[in-house]
């Protein structure tokens, strides 16, 4: 069974920077996208940042040279490389994925807390 793993987040004063890991394990043939997206109190969910299998990246506009997605094939493990910091980007960091094993299917982390505060 497929599964995905978040890491790197916690506190961080603004102007600051944090490196987001999402780690997948299980039976799998290929990780095609990641995403990766960010959840504030009381807002919906946001799209922030999407690699493709190529390993090209789109980013939203709010977050556009300051943020900055990558993968490691190898070690099926994407990041999300996070600078300059603002207050607003605090928020529950969740990655999902299109994997491929018996089938394409799509996956969701857990999340990890970002908390961007002085």
């Amino acid at each position: 069974q497929v599964r995905l793993v978040e890491s790197g987040g916690g506190w961080v004063l603004p102007g600051g920077s944090l490196r987001l890991s999402c780690a997948a394990s299980g039976s799998m043939f290929s990780i095609n996208a990641v995403e990766w997206y960010r959840q504030a109190p009381g807002k919906q969910r946001e799209l922030v940042a999407t690699i493709a299998s190529g390993g090209s990246g789109n980013y939203a506009d709010s977050v556009k040279g300051r943020f900055t997605i990558s993968r490691d094939n190898a070690k099926n493990t994407v990041y999300l490389q996070m600078s300059s910091l603002k207050p607003e980007d605090s928020a529950v960091y969740f990655c999902h994925a299109y994997i491929e094993s018996n089938v394409i299917d799509d996956y969701w982390g857990q999340g990890t807390q970002v908390t961007v505060s002085s």
